[in-house]
């Protein structure tokens, strides 16, 4: 945890020096690189971090200023560490502890009172990089303003989201989180279901991963788990409460027969590596504690709550059916047990609702805190529920109740107020943040159109937001970025790109482009291909600056629509690729031409004409549909621009971008070229192309039609059949590009690597 911990510095481009045992800081920051998913940005980031011996180098700890504590969760341990921080500490160093629940008073009672007024837990949720959440707790002595200072350090540069907790066991998170476990575990038992069950409920439906109850487990590790569960129970005072973390027997049972989840091979699920071509998961029987074949689980009142709307229409949905559905019944009763025990915490392990449903959403991926599904269930009709079911309502509910206060959020204009100590609070809002959604309930929206809308974003800057199913580009979203770049060409100073959505978009609509070729409208696709062409085009030559803010998966259409922009502030985690190759296809809303536009300007940046080189590099990242690990990762891939950028803290990716076209406006924008030259590798590029194609067939790496589609892109890229240095007009690469796409929708295995992307989500190689 320590070397991910400063491997996450170091992607912000802090130094790091990581101190432990006798060469295990150089063997932790060697891990780093084979670790996946990866730890760190880009692999170069790895040279900001310096390992050192804890015993022989203790001293160079006074020459940092914050000093991270991430050792074994073992008391004894953690005040050895704490006494050598303390003789090492210096006026204005901060020392943290990255304990995930042990008490930081107790932690820091062998330092000195100055050591103890820095001090303070600023827990890292795992993998770091990955994970949003990051807890602080402070001493009974902190400084108030040490600890500002540290939330707003973690905010803004290494794009945490902060929650203040109190030095309770196991602090926010955690503390609900693993209770809502234990509430599973117990239902479970009480319904008689099995694994695959549980994590059929447990997921998606409730509003968690998709990872549900026990592959989380398995994630985490079961003598994690259970070491979790007795900081609590050895540490609370109420016996009914330490009895609730009682460790399941089942846990028990496998962390003595060494089956503790991923690390050990198994836990409640492993994997047979003696399956060939099949489902080589098996899942575990608690009965006779054996592994067998998962099986698909059904129920109409599952079934009833897929088809239903958003989280709490799902929720809804099952309580509806708990009544004669077994499976609903334990999702009634775990449902109802976490939010109980949330309320019964409120004011313990938090002083508000807000933080508590945060460190949920941040540290559990929950959809919906546990306040905010009460609020969608209805407050008051879920404390009739209870108290019809037996159930004592949980004191702040009853209390909020009877002062006639209904939610524990309201809204109004736009503003966000939660239900604290008897009253409605206004939830701060960072200035250096917007919130499309906020700009919507405040009026904000300038026109909605079929799959995307404009929002302003005020100083006469408009951003345009996708919300098609999946932000994939259709007819409706081209429509939507024409319209908008004649009303900012018109009337505003710049034009964002960026959306809220759970990716930025994840191509083109592909089962419409699969139906048109299935039925031979080939003249429909020429004219789809044309209108995307056209509306990429639009955007470049708009007088007006643009620039794009892609976050996480940005993919073929997705990142067409990125490349006409003046700047790309990349989210650093965006997942950035030109993926058309794996249904069988080539870019051709742009993607090509943009490419070999690429190549020809680092061809003289390099002072030569010769693009092949440069044009190689893009070459091979679209034939292999490779995608960006991380923002900073698609300048090795070839799609960085001279202008882009990469911003960590993603709340502040849209106020990023604005600024960004405030900066083009105020330089003084000059139109692009309508129709730009490009001088292009010609014959001789794509025969180099082709023939690193022709070696990968002879070596096994692709099938006969992945060497026909990289023939297809080859051609595209280098300009077709013309002398090498040829300068051709952009129309003509986009023709190029279109002619080449219409081919390869003809072809029966590309349309059947189409069928294979949408029912499974996984590329087909025939």
């Amino acid at each position: 945890m320590g070397s991910a911990i400063a491997a996450h510095l170091a992607n912000v481009g802090i130094p790091c020096l990581l101190l432990d045992l006798e060469g295990l800081a150089a063997k932790g920051i060697a891990r780093l690189k084979e670790t996946k998913p990866s730890p760190l940005y880009d692999p170069s980031f790895i040279t900001r971090i310096r390992a050192g011996d804890l015993d022989r180098d203790a001293a160079l700890l006074s020459e940092c200023d914050w000093v991270i504590e991430a050792v074994s969760e073992k008391m004894d341990v953690k005040h050895s560490v704490w006494s050598l921080i303390d003789s090492a500490w210096r006026p204005g160093m901060i020392v943290s502890s990255n304990t995930s629940g042990l008490s930081i008073n107790e932690v820091t009672s062998v330092c000195g009172e100055a050591c103890r007024r820095n001090a303070m837990v600023t827990h890292f949720f795992n993998p770091p990089r990955y994970m949003k959440l990051l807890e602080i707790v402070p001493c009974r002595e902190t400084d108030p303003h040490a600890v500002a200072e540290v939330a707003r350090f973690c905010q803004e540069r290494l794009g945490k989201g902060v929650v203040m907790a109190k030095d309770t066991p196991n602090f926010i998170a955690n503390r609900i989180g693993t209770y809502a476990m234990l509430a599973t575990l117990k239902a479970m038992e009480k319904h008689g279901l099995t694994v695959e069950e549980v994590d059929a409920v447990t997921g998606p439906l409730l509003g968690r991963p998709k990872s549900a109850t026990f592959r989380t487990l398995d994630m985490v590790g079961l003598d994690t788990f259970l070491h979790v569960c007795r900081n609590v129970r050895e540490n609370v005072t109420d016996p009914l409460e330490a009895a609730a973390f009682a460790a399941p027997e089942i846990v028990e049972v496998l962390v003595s027969k060494g089956w503790i989840g991923e690390k050990s091979g198994g836990g409640f699920y492993r994997k047979n590596n003696a399956e060939k071509g099949k489902d080589r998961i098996q899942v575990l029987d608690p009965v006779t504690m054996t592994y067998g074949s998962r099986s698909k689980v059904s129920s109409p009142a599952l079934e009833a709550a897929k088809l239903a709307r958003g989280t709490s229409g799902k929720l809804q949905a099952l309580l509806e059916a708990a009544e004669h559905d077994r499976l609903a019944a334990f999702a009634r009763d775990v449902m109802e047990a976490t939010l109980c025990y949330s309320a019964e915490k409120l004011g313990e392990i938090a002083d508000t609702a807000y933080e508590i449903d945060q460190a949920m959403r941040w540290g559990f991926n929950w959809e919906e805190g546990p306040f905010e599904t009460w609020d969608a269930l209805g407050v008051g009709e879920t404390a009739a529920r209870l108290e019809a079911r037996g159930i004592a309502v949980p004191a702040p509910v009853a209390s909020m109740l009877a002062k006639e206060a209904s939610t524990f959020y309201i809204k109004k204009t736009g503003s966000l107020f939660h239900y604290s100590k008897g009253h409605y609070k206004y939830v701060e809002e960072n200035k250096e943040e917007l919130s499309l959604s906020v700009l919507r309930d405040r009026g904000k929206k300038i026109f909605t159109a079929d799959g995307a809308s404009l929002i302003d974003l005020g100083d006469d800057v408009a951003c345009l937001e996708f919300h098609s199913p999946h932000n994939a580009i259709g007819p409706g979203v081209l429509a939507a970025i024409r319209q908008a770049s004649e009303e900012v060409a018109s009337n505003w100073r710049g034009l964002v790109l960026a959306n809220e959505g759970r990716n930025f978009c994840v191509g083109a609509n592909l089962m419409l482009l699969l139906m048109e070729a299935e039925n031979g409208e080939w003249e429909e696709i020429d004219l789809i291909i044309r209108e995307f062409q056209m509306s990429m085009k639009t955007l470049r030559v708009m007088p007006r600056p643009v620039v794009a803010a892609p976050h996480r998966m940005t993919l073929g259409g997705g990142v067409e629509a990125c490349l006409p922009a003046d700047r790309i502030l990349f989210s650093a985690e965006t997942y950035f690729g030109l993926v058309e190759t794996g249904v069988g296809l080539i870019p051709a809303g742009g993607g090509c031409l943009a490419s070999a536009v690429m190549a020809q300007e680092r061809a003289e940046a390099a002072g030569t004409d010769d693009v092949t080189s440069p044009l190689s590099q893009l070459f091979e990242t679209i034939a292999m549909a490779k995608v960006s690990e991380s923002g900073h990762h698609a300048r090795r891939l070839g799609y960085w621009r001279a202008n882009d950028a990469v911003i960590v803290r993603e709340e502040s990716r849209i106020a990023e971008a604005k600024s960004a076209v405030l900066e083009l406006d105020r330089r003084g924008y000059a139109v692009p070229e309508a129709d730009r030259r490009v001088a292009v590798g010609g014959r001789e590029a794509a025969t180099v192309l082709k023939l690193a194609v022709s070696a990968m067939r002879r070596g096994g790496y692709v099938s006969d039609h992945d060497v026909r589609i990289a023939g297809k892109l080859a051609g595209v890229l280098s300009g077709g059949d013309v002398p090498a240095g040829t300068v051709v007009r952009e129309q003509h690469l986009l023709d190029l590009e279109r002619e080449a796409f219409l081919s390869l929708c003809g072809e029966p295995l590309t349309q059947a690597r189409m069928r294979q992307m949408l029912a499974t989500g996984k590329p087909l190689r025939n």
